[in-house]
């Protein structure tokens, strides 16, 4: 596999000034869990569709409020609506977690490297998600199941806090009813009425059904998360430059002028947010950086 530091960096089509943001309406706002929503935008200006790769990510602008990066969380086949799904945290998501139906919001886009789920045809895929993580991955499930005869075994392992915040509920089981597709989930905390697994993401590794030397993992959650993943996957036999993750960070301008998402020598909303592994192993194996 060639280094993904030497892929080109995907294009966007926002038009001749990238620091603009394009009208987009709310079509849509649904609350997941008690902290996580979703949107679902279309676009007001009747410019190009945002095509867009699972990975990928915007900017959002909410005007008098301030801008945040968002991973896209939909499907990259129906690039007319843009859906974002992110947890209520900050100022700026905060205020987009009270909007409705027909508010406007600015969008910047799409950003940033993507899984190369492409590159991935013919192995078995190993998707891990933790928390949020799960909504960055969503439009590499679905890219992955439209071609899903290219790909070997492909398992989604999925691991939260506790049941009640699950994403993607009735997406999930429909997952699961499939034959095509592993889908194990658990939970740190168990409840009442839960029957599922209980305990960390990474215990579910050991025994998903995998070839190591066949496999190929996307990884994306907590960085604490994603280094016992590692860990765990490695002990499995999938080798660091099979790997992939997600190092959303700091994002700020999106195009890599303002600096903010600097990681070591590289810019996140740039050479990143997908990683391969053994691109940043010695940056990610230090806890200050």
């Amino acid at each position: 596999m060639e280094s993904l530091l030497e892929v080109p960096v995907a294009e966007h089509d926002i038009g001749t000034d990238p620091m603009l943001p394009r009208p987009f309406e709310v079509r849509r706002a649904r609350h997941e869990t008690h902290d996580t929503f979703t949107l679902t935008l279309e676009a007001l200006d009747g410019g190009p569709e945002l095509r867009f790769r699972p990975g990928q990510f915007n900017m959002l602008y909410l005007f008098g409020v301030g801008e945040v990066p968002i991973s896209i969380s939909g499907n990259p086949g129906t690039p007319q609506s843009l859906v974002h799904t992110t947890r209520a945290v900050g100022t700026v998501t905060r205020a987009m977690a009270k909007l409705k139906v027909g508010d406007v919001v600015g969008v910047r886009g799409p950003y940033g490297r993507p899984w190369p789920v492409g590159d991935c045809e013919g192995s078995d895929l190993v998707l891990v998600a933790g928390g949020i993580g799960l909504a960055p991955l969503r439009p590499a499930i679905y890219e992955v199941l439209a071609r899903r005869e290219r790909y070997g075994k492909v398992v989604l392992l999925y691991g939260t806090r506790s049941p009640a915040d699950l994403l993607f509920r009735a997406e999930l089981e429909s997952w699961r009813a499939r034959f095509d597709l592993d889908v194990f989930v658990t939970v740190d905390r168990g409840m009442e009425g839960w029957r599922g697994s209980v305990g960390v993401v990474t215990t579910l590794i050991r025994r998903a059904p995998f070839d190591p030397q066949n496999a190929v993992a996307f990884v994306c959650g907590p960085e604490v998360m994603m280094r016992y993943t590692v860990e765990e996957l490695r002990k499995r036999g999938i080798d660091n430059d099979r790997m992939y993750l997600s190092m959303e960070r700091n994002m700020k301008c999106g195009i890599g002028l303002c600096g903010h998402c600097q990681y070591g020598p590289t810019f996140v909303c740039k050479d990143g947010p997908v990683y391969r592994y053994d691109a940043l192993v010695d940056l990610f194996v230090k806890r200050e950086v």
